[in-house]
């Protein structure tokens, strides 16, 4: 299995998951059989919200799995369409993502609770 994470920095497994998956200047593929890592810079960053590509972003890796804090709809959809299952991550790191999910502890987005758009401070409008 191939699990996907943004993330703004690349720490390896000690990496912060980041909060958007269509702005993460970087994906960290993490082979759950071997535990490899890949770091994948994001080739779709620059998008207008709703318009993200997923598989752009991707680089056309394979995954999965993506686990993020938040996500829009439209790369939500798009994920879901190639068969890709996208977790919230539940906590800071990829490691401790990585231990809730082998336990089953990280529940699925569905597109109730997608992003809506940004406000004026960054956030999320869900």
């Amino acid at each position: 299995m191939r699990i996907a994470f943004p993330v703004q920095h690349d720490l390896g497994i000690e990496s912060i998951v980041y909060n958007h998956f269509g702005s993460a200047p970087v994906f960290l593929i993490v082979d759950g059989e071997t535990s490899d890592i890949s770091p994948v810079a994001n080739r779709d960053q620059q998008h207008e919200h709703g318009a993200c590509n997923p598989m752009r972003a991707l680089d056309g890796w394979q995954v999965d799995t993506v686990i993020v804090g938040s996500i829009g709809g439209g790369a939500l959809a798009g994920l879901n369409r190639m068969g890709i299952t996208v977790h919230r991550s539940a906590a800071r790191t990829i490691r401790e993502n990585m231990a809730l999910l082998a336990a089953g502890a990280l529940a699925i987005i569905g597109l109730q609770g997608t992003c809506a758009g940004h406000g004026k401070d960054g956030g999320c409008a869900h």
